[in-house]
């Protein structure tokens, strides 16, 4: 954005909406320094393929944006190249959409040279349809929201100088991801649990994060705060878990910010828990919205199958009347407050009932010469029963099945049966 943001005045629309759709977007705008001044909605069976909105509609925005002094205008949808430049040429002032100020944000928010490069990307995979001028019409990813390059000039050797970017890009960020590759298979190779909190942005991730862990992690009550995976160790009845903060989620998330972030997502993708994270305090229908925007964007990176819990998080916030609301139809759902640690106890005592369950009980023999191993055992197993004898140290435990294996020669007796043995 600009220098003044404070000077872009905006109007939102939609069409297929009711005016309270459009609060999320203008929660966006405002995140992203825009003041919102007024709303308009069209009920369309579809919207009009060249200008979005119907031409008694789009008379009636330019009026609109006229009398409020609005020098922008913001649609609730991802508009085609064609609806922008259609809507733009007709209205005579800046046009943006719902992807375009989701892409300002998380230019803005974006910390690590990952989360610039993966922000980069995504940005110029959007405008590359939308190239009317000359190269320095990128000079979008870095200004305001709504600014446009000047002319229609060159404009094959600009959309030649974007895909060369593209391409440089994509191979830097291949290259990041081998290195967390590296990384996480490191923390693989200890064998702890992984854990992903996900949900909505805003739905206090970071804020339960630190709660869970005790870790300082920086918090804020604004959107897509965290955009950079943080892991921290949880420990619960002496075992360690490696819990990790994702990016946060949104109703109509941009296709490119999928695909640019797609190796940040891997770690909700390949964690063995999902902890789906909801504002409790949301109103009901925003709430179930909210959940259904999550879950798809789950399915999308391939991560539907992984086990849920359900955490309705800001639990201080709510009377007993929302209390009893969020309960409804939620019996498995946790109610608990980042803030106040309601519940976070029974969160923790939740997360490792998950995995006990899948863990497989052993009877090794430990030699003395080892006794690097059994420090690693307490940190898989966390408690468990050892007794020293003349041969060495005999350990009952219950282990993850793939650690288990790469104790296998310490083995003194075959597992049980059932497989769910105490130690």
């Amino acid at each position: 954005m600009r220098t003044a943001r404070a000077s872009q005045r905006a109007v939102t629309f939609a069409a297929q909406s009711r005016p309270e759709d459009l609060a999320e977007l203008e929660e966006l705008l405002r995140t992203a320094g825009v003041a919102v001044v007024g709303t308009l909605v069209q009920q369309r069976e579809h919207p009009h393929p060249n200008s979005y909105l119907g031409p008694g509609k789009l008379a009636e925005l330019k009026a609109l944006a006229l009398a409020l002094d609005a020098n922008i205008v913001a649609c609730d949808d991802e508009l085609t190249p064609r609806q922008e430049r259609t809507l733009e040429d007709e209205l005579g002032i800046a046009v943006i959409d719902r992807t375009a100020v989701i892409l300002d944000i998380f230019a803005r928010h974006a910390g690590s040279a990952e989360g610039k490069l993966q922000v980069e990307l995504a940005q110029l995979e959007y405008n590359l349809s939308r190239m009317r001028g000359l190269w320095t019409h990128l000079e979008r990813l870095g200004g305001g929201v709504g600014t446009r390059g000047p002319g229609e000039a060159q404009i094959e050797t600009d959309r030649r100088l974007a895909r060369n970017r593209i391409s440089t890009l994509r191979r830097r960020l291949r290259a990041v991801a081998g290195t967390r590759q590296i990384m996480r298979n490191e923390r693989e190779r200890t064998q702890l649990p992984a854990i992903a909190l996900a949900g909505y942005t805003n739905a206090g991730k970071s804020s339960l994060l630190a709660a869970l862990t005790g870790a300082e992690v920086p918090v804020a009550d604004r959107l897509f705060h965290t955009l950079d995976p943080t892991t921290r160790l949880l420990e619960v009845n002496g075992r360690s878990y490696l819990l990790t903060d994702t990016v946060g989620f949104i109703r109509k998330l941009p296709h490119q910010l999928v695909d640019a972030f797609a190796a940040t997502l891997e770690e909700t993708r390949r964690a063995s828990l999902i902890v789906h994270v909801v504002d409790a305090h949301a109103p009901e229908d925003q709430l179930e919205a909210m959940m259904g925007a999550v879950e798809d964007v789950l399915e999308e990176i391939g991560a539907g199958e992984v086990p849920r819990l359900l955490a309705l998080n800001k639990a201080d916030l709510l009377d007993d009347e929302m209390r009893a609301r969020s309960w409804s139809g939620r019996r498995d759902a946790l109610l608990v407050s980042a803030v106040s640690g309601e519940g976070l106890d029974e969160l923790r005592e939740r997360i490792d009932a998950q995995f006990v369950r899948s863990l497989e009980p052993v009877e090794l023999l430990v030699p003395y010469s080892d006794g690097g191993q059994l420090a690693e055992l307490h940190t898989l197993a966390g408690e468990l029963r050892r007794e020293d004898t003349a041969e060495g140290v005999r350990v009952s435990a219950l282990l993850p099945a793939a650690s288990a294996a790469r104790f296998a020669r310490y083995r003194t007796s075959p597992a049980s049966a059932n497989g769910k043995r105490t130690p």
